[in-house]
């Protein structure tokens, strides 16, 4: 397979199967599972699995006194970006919820702005205000009802976290560290927020009994919207670069609105149509930079005209 179509299906991959976070945490909602649970055995499962994969790549798990600090706040972060993005399911649909989410990029430029005093154009504050107007339909669905604000508070949270903890690898030591023994670490950091609320309350939910199969809901937790869509990103940078792979992120939130409509019943409005619409075009827009053009000419050529004999 050529190395750029190789990319982009690497990143198609990705982005579609972290937009499967709702497919397999609302099943374990619905029995009776709270959220601080399903995500303790998501990281649970996760970090041994990438363990397994940091030793077949014959890496040390060696890290520097200096390194331990920054990975319990990125640990912390990454945690935080879990529970309110999960939280925000209880509150909203989860293809509203996977689309606000979507944002980061938006907030990633807005946080080297004011503290880096990186240079920001017009084209990324009209998209912002796109965004917001986009974010702004969503509040309302077009028969009236009102989207809960809780649950829209919830997801800007989560995306905030996640842009921070974007931002705080790429400034500091941490972002000279190995992808897989990165996460590894974030994920062991992260999941002493979950043992430290498990004992403090002496809480914890597992899947009834009678429900056996709802593990594995928990393993693909740890598997597809972690494991598989941490690997096919980093493949993805490798073949076609950052920029396209994240454009390619567009399919996060697809996902999880064909899952919420054919899954879980949730209902498509126009205004809820255009409000998502006006969030992922916006948000392409600031990642794609100036490289929309070149982006789409490489679209192009991946599918040549046939020539007429």
């Amino acid at each position: 397979m050529n190395k750029k179509v190789k990319g982009f299906v690497l990143a198609a991959i990705s982005a579609a199967t972290y937009g499967m976070n709702p497919l397999f945490a609302l099943p374990l909602y619905e029995a009776g599972m709270d959220l601080y649970s399903v995500l303790f055995f998501r990281y649970l499962f996760a970090i041994p699995i990438l363990a397994v994969m940091l030793k077949l790549r014959r890496r040390d798990f060696s890290i520097n006194k200096a390194d331990i600090f920054p990975l319990i706040i990125l640990g912390v972060l990454f945690a935080m970006s879990s529970i309110t993005l999960f939280s925000s399911y209880n509150f909203m649909d989860v293809g509203i919820a996977s689309t606000i989410l979507f944002v980061y990029p938006i907030m990633v430029a807005l946080i080297m702005f004011i503290f880096f005093k990186e240079r920001i154009s017009l084209k990324t504050i009209i998209c912002i205000a796109v965004a917001l107007i986009g974010i702004v339909l969503l509040c309302k669905s077009g028969s009236g009802a009102v989207v809960s604000m809780k649950g829209v508070l919830f997801v800007l949270a989560s995306s905030l976290s996640y842009s921070i903890y974007i931002v705080y690898v790429n400034k500091s030591r941490i972002s000279k560290m190995a992808t897989i023994k990165l996460t590894l670490y974030v994920l062991t950091a992260g999941i002493m927020v979950f043992v430290a609320r498990i004992l403090f309350t002496g809480e914890i939910s597992i899947p009834p009994s009678d429900k056996w199969w709802l593990w594995g809901c928990v393993l693909a937790l740890s598997i597809f919207p972690t494991i598989i869509s941490l690997i096919c990103t980093t493949e993805a940078i490798q073949c076609i670069g950052s920029t396209p792979t994240a454009i390619l992120g567009v399919l996060e939130p697809v996902t999880a609105v064909f899952f919420g409509i054919v899954v879980f019943g949730e209902v498509m409005t126009p205004r809820i149509v255009i409000g998502l619409l006006l969030i992922i075009i916006s948000v392409t827009f600031v990642v794609a930079g100036g490289n929309v053009g070149k982006i789409l000419l490489r679209l192009r050529k991946m599918f040549p005209k046939k020539v007429r004999k």
